[in-house]
């Protein structure tokens, strides 16, 4: 039992950046915007995972985000990320993800 309710918290942890993804999309649809844009997430076969968030019609559109790296010592343990046409990029590790998500919402919702 005591596995099956740490697993669960973790689970509940983990979920928190989706979950803050999961309304930062609603957010966005307005009837169009979702039609045109969103949010596209696939896998990488290094292994990893690649993120495109459409920032058009939002207040980022237009903002500039040079390319950068988080590279740590373990393998796998990556995250790049970057604005280019008017989309956030990611490109993480296969265990990233969640931290990957987690930059892109701070970087959102920062002045």
């Amino acid at each position: 039992m005591a596995l099956v309710e740490a697993y669960e918290r973790g689970a509940r942890k983990r979920g928190m950046k989706l979950s803050l993804l999961e309304e930062w999309y609603v957010a966005r649809c307005n009837g169009e915007w979702e039609h045109g844009s969103g949010i596209h997430i696939e896998t990488l076969d290094n292994p990893g995972w690649r993120v495109k968030i459409a920032l058009h019609d939002t207040p980022k559109e237009s903002q500039k985000l040079e390319r950068q790296q988080i590279q740590r010592d373990r393998e796998n343990d990556w995250i790049y990320y970057w604005t280019e046409d008017r989309t956030f990029h990611v490109a993480c590790g296969p265990t990233n993800l969640s931290e990957a998500l987690e930059i892109f919402l701070s970087w959102f919702n920062s002045k």
